[in-house]
């Protein structure tokens, strides 16, 4: 495995980062398809056994059972100090007023929860899993200072929102001489590339760790157009991210993976890897593969023929995943 900083910081992480939406009691939340504990801690230890010490969750994720999955399972399979831990907040997690979003009080109550859950005094970064409009983000941004300030998050970071709100963000942390965000977890994968437009060239040039998320679009990178998963018989929201459009692109990766005689994941992840400003794809797993995959999805260093047969089908879209 190799380890790289993380954006600016002086973090190692792996190439590679594993998230854990796939684990979570699958009658907790929205996630039918997610593994329950006894399912999903064999994975959890592979991940470690191949190097991986960058883990990625969040308290929505089937109803906070992710985190207390997780943290159970890194307590005993990993050293707390050799591993990275991020988790998320904003999502609802209860009825009522100031039961989600990144006001102050949401941002303190729910690392609370969310340490608690995972069984760990800090997470090594904590982060806005979307931008709040209700909030000004001068108080989301002082309350997590505060909570790295407090140690309990080593780091901060965000996720998928507009260049312009995310450049905010870094003025505003700036000027009031508080924790600067360290990464980025944006939607980023070879069906939607609108991230190239103003997202990644401002995270390259302010030195944010770029750690995307559904590097292979929810699996439609890996399989045939036509082909489904459990997941993808009840997953909503991914329904609403890709179009018929993009069989196109599951074809090339195709080619180029039968060239090469290695899978179509392999292919795709490495894709996303080259960008410079990329650190570590947030990668699922529900299978052994899948892990495997991932691993040698680094050692592939794909020609300029090969990586411009990928981008051309591509066509402009609306922004999504926000």
């Amino acid at each position: 495995m190799e380890y790289v900083k993380l954006g600016a910081t002086g973090l190692d992480v792996s190439r590679i980062c594993l998230g854990c939406m796939s684990y979570g009691e699958p009658d907790r939340g929205n996630h039918e398809w997610s593994l329950d504990e006894a399912a999903s801690r064999p994975f959890l230890k592979r991940a470690l056994d191949a190097g991986i010490n960058f883990f990625d969750t969040a308290n929505v994720y089937s109803a906070g059972s992710s985190e207390e999955i997780v943290g159970r399972a890194l307590h005993e399979y990993a050293n707390r100090d050799e591993i990275v831990l991020a988790t998320k907040v904003h999502g609802r997690m209860r009825l009522g007023p100031n039961g989600a979003g990144l006001s102050r009080k949401a941002i303190m109550t729910e690392i609370d929860h969310s340490l608690r859950r995972l069984g760990t005094d800090y997470v090594d970064l904590y982060q806005i899993h979307r931008w709040d409009p209700a909030v000004p983000i001068e108080e989301t941004v002082e309350a997590l200072h505060d909570v790295v300030k407090a140690g309990k998050a080593r780091y901060v970071g965000a996720s998928s929102m507009y260049a312009w709100q995310f450049a905010k963000a870094l003025r505003v942390a700036d000027l009031g001489g508080w924790t600067r965000f360290a990464t980025m977890q944006n939607h980023y994968n070879l069906f939607y590339r609108e991230e190239e437009r103003e997202m990644l060239p401002l995270c390259a040039d302010e030195g944010i760790g770029v750690i995307p998320w559904s590097p292979l679009a929810r699996g439609r990178l890996t399989r045939d157009w036509d082909a489904t998963t459990a997941r993808s018989g009840t997953d909503q929201f991914g329904r609403t991210l890709y179009q018929d459009g993009d069989r196109v692109i599951v074809d090339q990766v195709a080619k180029v993976a039968e060239q090469r005689g290695v899978s179509r994941a392999q292919v795709a992840l490495a894709w996303v890897s080259r960008h410079p400003a990329v650190v570590a794809p947030i990668v699922g797993a529900t299978r052994p593969e899948h892990l495997d995959d991932a691993v040698a999805s680094l050692d592939i260093e794909l020609t300029d023929e090969e990586v411009a047969l990928l981008e051309e089908p591509y066509t402009p879209r609306p922004i999504q995943g926000h």
